[in-house]
């Protein structure tokens, strides 16, 4: 039995099922899903992250928790929490660079919020000499300011898509073709779809995208920084301002993969609306950017940062570290498409980083 077969079953028993099903499905089934039972990171994965392409990453996320937590008038704990960590590369680096100012080193309380059996090992193993606390759900974590990382996190919530057609928008669902196979389908009319105004207005033909997930969890973030204090800081890929298109994808062996195709064996993600997560936090928390993450990190002194470790490094590493520098920041690569969001207690400052142009 794979989830092919479980899923193919449930649409002849019941009938087509959302994309947002699918997706769900495909990522987060307990046994079957693509995140419960591997590591897809690195080169011999599917795909690689920011921490995992320079360490330089999570060290400039870890000046920016420190500015942050500076910001915030030093408490003597912080819970300092990353959704969604990956192998634990980023918070690795993170808390080494943190060593740089003791205080707000020794103020840290560290947990992961992670589903993924086979991610926690690895957490565990990059953060040996760290005291960590593990999460199901951001809303577990314990009481008190919070700094909160979440990179490419956003990406991977399922969302819903809506096609329009003859005037009015209609639920994009997951069907079974003539030949068995998974095939997407128009399903019932949806009739006060919550688009923004850019994307109501869309021309027939036009696929939009809900992410009820990710606006749950920004309010959910937004509400606890409300009451409790601290900031939040959100990189993925995405729009800046909502907008029509079918950004749903699939990734296998760092290769396109057809998004229906084997469901639980490929990565499936979708661009991040920035404005729509802006809006879940407004009325609790300040929302601040997005801005590209290119302009994010060489605020935090990115260039810098390579000169420093270039000058004890071989002509090898040396390279490594430029080519690095030049993934994470040039337009070309993750500088535009990525972008960077931050969510604050109302009364704190701008973040670091996030100043408008």
């Amino acid at each position: 039995m794979t989830l092919a077969d479980i899923l193919a079953d449930r649409i002849r028993a019941t009938g087509p099922i959302p994309v947002s099903e699918f997706m769900a499905e495909a990522l987060g089934h307990p046994e079957y899903g693509y995140y419960m039972g591997r590591d897809p990171f690195g080169m011999a994965g599917d795909f690689i992250t920011a921490p995992e392409i320079s360490q330089m990453f999570g060290e400039l996320i870890g000046l920016w928790c420190a500015l942050v937590w500076q910001s915030m008038g030093a408490p003597k704990r912080v819970v300092l929490a990353e959704i969604g960590p990956g192998r634990g590369t980023l918070m690795a680096d993170l808390l080494r660079a943190a060593q740089a100012l003791p205080p707000f080193a020794l103020a840290l309380n560290v947990h992961l919020i992670e589903t993924s059996p086979s991610l926690r090992n690895r957490q565990a193993q990059a953060l040996t000499d760290r005291s960590v606390e593990w999460h199901e759900r951001f809303e577990d974590l314990p009481d008190g300011p919070l700094l909160l990382v979440a990179n490419e996190l956003f990406d991977a919530l399922p969302i819903r898509q809506l096609e329009k057609a003859g005037g009015v928008w209609r639920e994009r669902v997951v069907a079974l073709d003539e030949a068995g196979a998974f095939a997407f389908a128009q399903g019932p009319v949806v009739a006060e779809p919550p688009l923004a105004p850019a994307v109501l207005g869309a021309a027939d033909g036009a696929v939009a995208e809900l992410c009820p997930q990710g606006r749950a969890l920004a309010g959910t973030i937004a509400r606890r920084l409300a009451h409790q204090g601290g900031a939040a800081l959100i990189i993925d890929y995405g729009y800046g301002k909502s907008a029509a298109g079918d950004s749903l994808q699939a990734l296998k062996s760092h290769k396109r993969h057809p998004v229906l195709s084997g469901p639980g064996t490929a990565d499936i993600t979708a661009h991040v609306d920035f404005q729509a997560l802006a809006e879940a936090a407004s009325g609790l928390a300040r929302a601040h950017g997005p801005v590209p993450q290119g302009s994010f990190l060489a605020r935090l002194g990115l260039e810098e940062r390579v000169r420093m470790l270039m000058q004890n490094a071989t002509p090898e590493q040396a390279a490594h570290l430029a080519s690095g520098a030049r993934r994470l920041i040039d337009p070309g690569e993750m500088g535009t498409l990525f972008k960077v969001l931050a969510l604050a207690a109302p009364l704190l400052p701008v973040p670091p980083g996030l100043e408008h142009d």
